[in-house]
């Protein structure tokens, strides 16, 4: 390890202790996050939970390498929904799944998360969700009832242990619904696989139908982490809270009851909701009902995926996270700051590990980025006397400049050349009226022409940029 005075602790929510994370080989981490069912845009809570993984992810590449950590993110491409939404809109269900899985790889992308080392889809992966069903009915665990087959879970004693629920307790367990109740042998027991639907289904032993939602994340991290090999235990296993049940507690049930193992993740990593802020200083669930649901997508349209990424970072994973415009205008000026000092450097900032100690403490200390952001935040308030316009950088300070560029690195920020970051999204003809807005006001200085001068920087502030004078001239950015 990097570091072998912090070890990477996590917070596993299986034991509900901080525990050392120890890797089963530490050549080959394993990892698996739930993904999107694709038949819409993700919102910022699905954001959240991809950034968490993503950090995850990255200090997982740091301490072990690159090529020794195996990322499974999968893709629900289908579901009822999208059998639905196809049928009304009389196309074939890819149609839709291709579309919405590109703009959420697009979004992701935009908020600086690494592409997975693997990207399973659902539909890929049915026969693997066949064979698994085969087994679980084989052994007992599982039964056929009118076309459907569900899980016996009175067949597994340690069900509930990751929800904290009990079997007296519990009402249904599937997305189906009361529906399937009368089919089934306990309330609990969930489905696995379901007849076909509007014509959408794949053969069977069990007969032609299609697969259950908790089936296919066991099936797909089965065959994308453990297939290689011997035994079908995974390091971590991320998501949302929300997922905890009754998803990720199906997908224990099943996965050991089919692999035969004691565990399907040695490590459950599970983020908090985020809540959209009120007005009055409160703060709401995010719901449709509520009509407050913030799509990544239009986000996007407005703000740089990097500041949507710093306002998610905001707050521990384990902790809510109140979303508000105040929070992402206070992660704008965040990164001018750190931007403004980085452009001092024109040359890529030193990787030595010495730079790593510096967040080491906090982001290994079950991922804690808010104390993380906060050194970097203190090596960037340490350096306020010292301005861009400086032509030498002292080497105390370059070496400062490195550290804070190499921690917000490993937090996937400060991913973009400053010039860029600052022109922002402008389109090329947007900078050319800018670059001449810059000129006329650098112009009117020359010649001591303060109100042509005032008059330039008054219509750049109505376009929404910021002229900034300098000894080599004026330039501009996005306010």
């Amino acid at each position: 390890m990097t570091d072998q005075t912090h070890p990477l602790t996590l917070y596993n929510s299986l034991t509900r202790e901080k525990e050392q994370f120890i890797p089963q080989d530490p050549k080959r981490v394993t990892m698996y996050n739930c993904g999107p069912t694709v038949y819409s845009y993700a919102h910022i809570g699905n954001a959240r939970a991809a950034v968490v993984a993503d950090v995850l992810f990255r200090v997982l590449r740091h301490i072990y390498g690159e090529d020794a950590v195996v990322y499974a993110r999968n893709l629900t491409d289908i579901d009822d929904k999208i059998i639905k939404a196809a049928t009304e809109q009389g196309v074939e269900i890819s149609a839709i799944t291709e579309k919405f899985a590109k703009i959420y790889q697009d979004d992701l992308k935009a908020l600086n998360c690494l592409e997975p080392t693997e990207e399973p889809k659902a539909t890929t992966h049915i026969p693997d969700m066949i064979m698994m069903i085969s087994e679980l009915i084989e052994k007992g665990h599982a039964y056929e009832s009118d076309g459907h087959v569900f899980f016996d879970v009175s067949t597994y004693e340690a069900y509930g242990k990751l929800s904290g629920n009990t079997l007296d307790a519990l009402r249904g367990g599937d997305r189906v619904g009361e529906g399937e109740v009368a089919r089934k042998k306990n309330s609990a027991d969930f489905v696995l696989w379901k007849p076909e639907l509007d014509g959408v289904g794949w053969d069977a032993p069990f007969g032609r139908g299609r697969p259950g939602w908790h089936i296919e994340c066991s099936a797909m991290a089965k065959a994308t982490l453990t297939s290689q090999i011997d035994g079908d235990v995974i390091d971590i296993h991320c998501g949302g809270v929300d997922l905890k049940f009754p998803h990720h507690e199906n997908e224990i049930a099943q996965s050991c009851c089919a692999n035969e193992e004691a565990k399907f993740a040695n490590y459950w990593v599970h983020n908090e909701f985020l809540n959209m802020a009120k007005p009055d200083g409160q703060s709401e669930k995010m719901s449709k009902s509520l009509g407050n649901v913030t799509l990544v997508h239009d986000l996007l349209k407005e703000w740089d995926g990097e500041v949507i990424r710093l306002a998610l970072l905001k707050a521990h994973y384990r902790s809510e996270l109140n979303w508000s415009e105040d929070l992402l205008r206070e992660s704008k000026a965040q990164l001018d700051g750190w931007y403004r000092l980085v452009s001092v450097k024109q040359i890529e900032p030193d990787t030595d590990e010495g730079h790593f100690v510096i967040i080491s403490e906090f982001i290994t200390d079950d991922l804690s980025m808010p104390s993380a952001l906060g050194e970097l935040s203190a090596i960037r308030a340490s350096l306020t006397t010292f301005t861009a316009n400086e032509e030498d950088v002292p080497l105390h300070i370059e070496d400062r400049i490195d550290a804070l560029i190499y921690g917000a690195n490993l937090l996937g920020l400060l991913q973009k050349d400053p010039e860029e970051w600052f022109k922002g999204n402008a389109s090329s003809d947007d900078q050319a009226e800018f670059d001449a807005i810059a000129l006329r006001r650098q112009e009117a200085r020359a010649a001591k022409d303060w109100a042509a001068a005032d008059a330039a920087r008054d219509e750049a502030m109505a376009k929404g940029i910021v002229l900034e004078d300098g000894p080599d001239g004026t330039s501009w950015r996005k306010a």
